[in-house]
């Protein structure tokens, strides 16, 4: 049998295709992620603590406390963009990595005490999608 070359490119590019999320996979993912953190907002700053930690990249565990804040995150899903080269510290997490500009709304005690236009790093791996927790707070 005679294997012609682009036959063994594209053999040789289907690992690697398949690893990597479509854009419809990322931003599904995206949205779920933005969406659980509105809805762990508006159920108080005990819900989204919680989703912090349970959303916190692996491979930066970060524990601060929220206090009486909430975080509103609203993004703007025409932004979304790969990222790979990316890194929070000078190395780069595992996963893919998506950035995407936010509306942040912060409030405390029934008041909104800010407000500003960011962008924002997600990250999906392994199935899950992280992030990196604000901490508002300190």
């Amino acid at each position: 049998m005679r294997f012609r070359p682009a036959a063994l490119a594209v053999l040789l590019a289907l690992p690697a295709c398949s690893a990597q999320p479509d854009d419809a996979d990322a931003r599904g993912a995206v949205q779920r992620y933005f969406a659980e953190n509105n809805a762990a907002a508006r159920a108080g700053p005990g819900a989204q603590q919680e989703f912090f930690a349970r959303t916190q990249h692996p491979d930066y565990p970060r524990d601060c406390e929220l206090g009486d804040t909430t975080v509103r995150l609203d993004p703007a899903m025409s932004t979304l963009r790969p990222d790979p080269g990316w890194s929070p510290d000078g190395t780069v997490p595992r996963g893919q990595i998506w950035a995407i500009g936010v509306e942040v709304t912060t409030r405390s005690g029934g008041s909104t005490t800010g407000h500003q236009i960011g962008s924002q790093h997600v990250v999906l791996l392994d199935g899950r999608t992280y992030a990196f927790a604000p901490c508002p707070t300190g």
